[in-house]
């Protein structure tokens, strides 16, 4: 028997109960205990209270943006070690900072932070499909079949939120084809842990009342009382106390998520730095900002994403146009959460779920790498200015420092304060955890 929150008020009530449908998003009724998402105290000392994911998705060319390589350069045209032919970048590069690092001409706004960034630069994974490689940075399975927790529910299921009137973990624009929900799903976790999606301009599905906040409140009085008296019988389904903390977390957040991801009131010079404008090209612009706003209200885990990276062909104009959406957008973060005092407890990360070949493909154009191939960390927990690992001289294999995803998500965990041998989940009767019998914490990057 359900509750009738379950079987009558879906019916009778959805009309105009907005909140329902977003209710059942949040915390459906594989619900958990009593406050699942209240905060815990992290196993191992927290060098980070929350991450920010800043991905892009479709490969970044890492050999025409900030992993020059003079070799390559001047074996322009040759035959490469495992066939194809060299070709270096058509962009200009530079050094920036005290670090002195490499930044092509794309990036100009992105190099000024140059001294603050934590290089990972021997990252591999296994498998050079995007489906599968996108599903593997965030789940650690690249097999959609089998589906696992992604990385933000293993961080709610182990941290829980420090805003109880917020959603956790929140998704910008995830890329569709790319295992959907997978990355953003909690699997075999309750459903408290899932991703709540959201699009770039900050729209929620279901998150409005068509019968009024105060009409809305009554319905869920009477709905809760309901449950409340069932649950008193001692005959009340495992799932109900999901049920009634997920509906509470579904009213409180019509006004406080829709106000949150609302960047119009954002003084003037705020939105002028990220370059937020009503036209289309400024979408990501907008996530970075609303990137911003939710870190700050502390939701632990904040992704956002820009697609259109894969550029088997057109890759001179493909990177203009890609590189010139995202350089001023995320360096203005960088400096926003700077200057906000949020870099002290937040980690970001930034990349792709593989890297580009050195060799051409076709008349202009670099295939897919999962060999070689660099992300940045940045913010609390890592050195500043640190480089670890390599790649070959042509930037295609990892020769030192070598990290597989599984190694990433170690380190992530870590950085967070969660042992990741020790985060399991029993399902199925076997103990599951993001890096499954592998993963290896990058300890020369930690602060």
């Amino acid at each position: 028997m359900f509750p009738i929150s379950r079987r009558d008020a879906l019916k009778s009530a959805s009309a105009g109960f907005g909140l329902v449908a977003l209710a059942g998003l949040l915390g459906r009724q594989s619900a958990a205990a009593d406050k699942p998402l209240a905060p815990k105290a992290p196993p191992l000392k927290a060098r980070a209270k929350r991450l920010l994911f800043v991905h892009m998705n479709g490969a970044m060319s890492h050999h025409d943006t900030f992993d020059y390589k003079p070799q390559l350069a001047k074996d322009d045209g040759k035959a490469g070690p495992g066939g194809g032919v060299l070709t270096a970048s058509k962009f200009k590069w530079s050094q920036h900072g005290d670090t002195g690092s490499w930044f092509s001409e794309l990036l100009p706004n992105l190099a000024k932070h140059a001294d603050k960034l934590t290089w990972l630069r021997g990252l591999h994974t296994d498998t050079p499909a995007h489906p599968q490689a996108v599903v593997q940075l965030h789940t650690g399975s690249a097999n959609a079949a089998l589906t696992r927790p992604s990385l933000g529910a293993w961080l709610l299921y182990g941290l829980g939120s420090e805003n109880q009137d917020l959603p956790g973990y929140i998704t910008a624009n995830p890329p569709p084809n790319f295992g959907g929900a997978v990355n953003y799903g909690s699997a075999f976790l309750p459903a408290h842990f899932q991703g709540t999606r959201i699009d770039d301009r900050g729209h929620l599905p279901n998150l409005k009342t068509t019968s009024g906040t105060a009409l809305q409140r009554k319905q869920l009085d009477l709905i809760q009382a309901m449950n409340r008296d069932l649950a008193a019988t001692g005959s009340a389904p495992d799932q109900l106390e999901g049920v009634i903390q997920s509906y509470e977390l579904g009213f409180k957040m019509q006004s406080k998520v829709a106000d949150l991801l609302d960047i119009s009131g954002e003084p003037q010079a705020v939105k002028d730095s990220y370059g937020v404008t009503d036209k289309p090209n400024a979408a990501f612009a907008r996530q970075c900002l609303m990137a911003r706003r939710l870190t700050e209200a502390g939701v632990r885990f904040v992704e956002i994403c820009q697609p259109g990276w894969d550029h088997h062909n057109n890759l001179h104009k493909g990177l203009l146009d890609r590189c010139g959406s995202i350089d001023q957008p995320v360096a203005a973060l960088l400096t926003d959460l700077d200057q906000r005092g949020l870099l002290k407890d937040t980690l970001v990360l930034f990349g792709s779920e593989f890297g580009r070949q050195p060799t051409s493909q076709g008349k202009d154009g670099r295939d897919h790498n999962i060999t070689g191939y660099p992300m940045f960390l940045t913010g609390a927990g890592v050195k500043p200015g640190v480089t670890y690992g390599a790649t070959d001289e042509y930037g295609q294999k990892a020769v030192e420092g070598r990290m597989h995803t599984n190694d990433l998500h170690a380190t992530l965990l870590h950085i967070l304060g969660l042992d990741h041998e020790k985060l399991t989940y029993n399902y199925a009767g076997r103990d599951f955890r993001l890096t499954d019998v592998k993963g290896e914490v990058a300890t020369a990057v930690l602060s």
